[in-house]
């Protein structure tokens, strides 16, 4: 099978977000509320994990089921702004929104807020983490801020400084000293 094409780029204008063309098997093709259609074909505005062996393998890093599900989901927002308390997909979005929304649309219920979805996650070890699993960050210890692994360097969040939903580099000294913990609802 030849791999499909999904596009990154952000905002309804097409601009690129500098994480264009990424091949992507095509059972990723489908589509979730918030997507957008140009053209002829689906184009999504987000990127799957590539880090992956195999872009959808299925070890123990692999991206299936419904990591694939709730790891799609939250990369289809990229580009959707930021709007504290939002919940809306594609119309305004907040950290514990967008996953909140992202595990939804795959059929696991977490809470709303991101202290709740700490508290209620199965820890994860920063050197276990895997797509899907949750990041969280605050300051002191206590969480004010989520996001959602997409590969083993990168995470999907609604950001506050950036007005919109984005990636962001884990690995980062920002993010390095804001880290409070990791956790995950799925298997």
């Amino acid at each position: 099978m030849h791999p499909t094409f999904l596009y990154a780029g952000g905002g309804q204008t097409g601009k690129s977000s500098g994480l264009d063309a990424l091949p992507v098997l095509g059972a990723w093709r489908r589509t979730l509320p918030g997507l957008r259609a140009w053209g002829c074909g689906v184009w999504v505005l987000a990127l799957v994990a590539l880090a992956v062996s195999g872009c959808a393998g299925s070890g123990r890093d692999g991206l299936n089921g419904q990591r694939a599900e709730v790891v799609s989901a939250a990369l289809s927002q990229i580009g959707t702004p930021y709007r504290y308390g939002g919940n809306q997909p594609g119309g305004g979005l907040d950290c514990s929104g967008l996953t909140y929304f992202a595990h939804r649309t795959a059929g696991v219920q977490i809470p709303r807020n991101s202290r709740a979805q700490q508290r209620g996650a199965r820890p994860v070890k920063v050197k276990a983490l895997r797509p899907g699993d949750m990041v969280f960050f605050g300051q002191g210890g206590v969480v004010d801020h989520v996001g959602l692994m997409v590969d083993r360097e990168r995470f999907v969040h609604a950001s506050t400084s950036k007005g919109k939903v984005i990636l962001a580099r884990f690995g980062t000294p920002y993010w390095n000293a804001h880290f409070v913990s990791a956790g995950t609802y799925l298997k």
